[in-house]
């Protein structure tokens, strides 16, 4: 999704700065600048470092909320009866960057819910001080990871949402830079 909105920006004129993690996607425009991270540290270190010169950031990625607090170095082999890993909260990109945005610059969200899935949206949406959010489920068949397609609502900071049929990922980019595009014309 977050490819399919890149190319759409970068379409309509913009110059995208592209974080993306480990993919075989490849970014078409030359208006797309990509930065490739693997960690969730790395991802936020690259958001945070590029925010500032943005108008605006599109949260797409499903970053981990946890990671390891003492990660391996070496392959842990069998044996054990039970193993367990001690996980510590990864920074919160879209947060961070909600705290640092300017009145000129916009933010949008993504939440990817299995229940509650408009109660949550709109609680990540204030909690992380969006312009609006993008909800998918992954109860809607063709919709979230691993499909070319996707089944969206916008949900905007009045609370208000509006709902999209399924469809390609690339008119799915269409509709939220259309939103983008409204956002500035307000």
């Amino acid at each position: 999704m977050g490819y399919a909105i890149a190319e759409e920006l970068a379409e309509n004129g913009a110059e995208v700065v592209l974080v993306s993690g480990p993919t075989a996607l490849k970014e078409k425009h030359p208006n797309i600048k990509r930065i490739d991270v693997v960690t969730a540290q790395e991802m936020y270190e690259a958001s945070v470092n590029n925010f500032s010169d943005c108008d605006g950031g599109i949260m797409t990625a499903a970053v981990a909320d946890f990671t390891p607090l003492h990660p391996e170095d070496k392959k842990v082999k069998r044996g054990k009866e039970n193993y367990s890993i001690e996980l510590t909260p990864t920074k919160d990109i879209a947060a961070s960057l909600g705290k640092e945005k300017s009145n000129s610059q916009f933010l949008v969200g993504f939440a990817l819910e299995t229940n509650n899935e408009e109660f949550n949206a709109k609680l990540k949406l204030e909690k992380k001080n969006l312009d609006f959010i993008v909800l998918n489920s992954l109860n809607d068949s063709g919709a979230g990871f691993q499909h070319d397609t996707n089944k969206i609502s916008i949900i905007d900071n009045n609370g208000l949402a509006k709902k999209y049929d399924l469809k390609p990922k690339t008119e799915v980019a269409k509709d939220i830079v259309a939103e983008i595009i409204g956002f500035y014309e307000k």
